[in-house]
């Protein structure tokens, strides 16, 4: 109840879709450790997550993040910006970046019927459409990047002041109650 009430006045009224996304929110606000390397591994997972591998995309991540010594966690999170539901808007717009980079002029398109002869071709041009979806990646995924660290590394910060302050004014008004007991017991006596 109190948490609820809290949240109202961090955020304003309850709204749908901001309601459901405010609980990831907060958990990722709340992650431990410096705010310069958890909003690193986000930077990280977000590059990353613009990559055409998505069955190793969180393992990638995470390896990195551990070399580099940057949030492992923020990393995880960060990759799921290309996820089931995103896909099939992040997958054409890199390639069709990837494409326009390298002046690839033959746009994949899907025939009207599979045959052998066609699931060959695919095979065949795999190794080019996979180099353009990289490529692609690669020239969304930098300024992504960029933008995540900035809003994550302000976004944390931000909530981190918020805390200090509650936390200050929590204890001063501990300290107050406490002043007034005493001089209470003084005053019964």
């Amino acid at each position: 109840m109190e948490q609820d009430k809290e949240r109202t006045e961090l955020y304003g009224r309850d709204k749908g879709l901001l309601d459901y996304l405010r609980k990831p929110y907060d958990r990722f606000l709340k992650i431990k450790g410096d705010p310069r390397e958890i909003a690193l591994g986000m930077a990280l997972g977000l590059f990353v997550g613009m990559s055409p591998f998505m069955g190793i995309q969180m393992a990638v991540a995470v390896f990195l993040a551990a070399i580099f010594k940057w949030n492992k966690i923020s990393a995880a999170i960060g990759v799921w910006i290309s996820n089931p539901l995103t896909a099939p808007f992040i997958y054409p717009l890199t390639y069709l970046v990837g494409s326009k980079l390298f002046g690839y002029q033959k746009p994949f398109k899907l025939p009207e019927e599979f045959d052998f002869d066609y699931i060959l071709k695919i095979i065949h041009s795999t190794p080019d459409i996979l180099f353009i979806l990289i490529a692609g990646g690669m020239v969304i995924g930098l300024p992504l990047a960029v933008v995540g660290y900035y809003f994550s590394y302000a976004a944390i910060t931000e909530y981190r002041k918020k805390i200090k302050i509650k936390l200050k004014l929590g204890r001063k008004a501990d300290k107050q109650k406490s002043a007034s007991r005493k001089l209470r017991k003084k005053q019964r006596k």
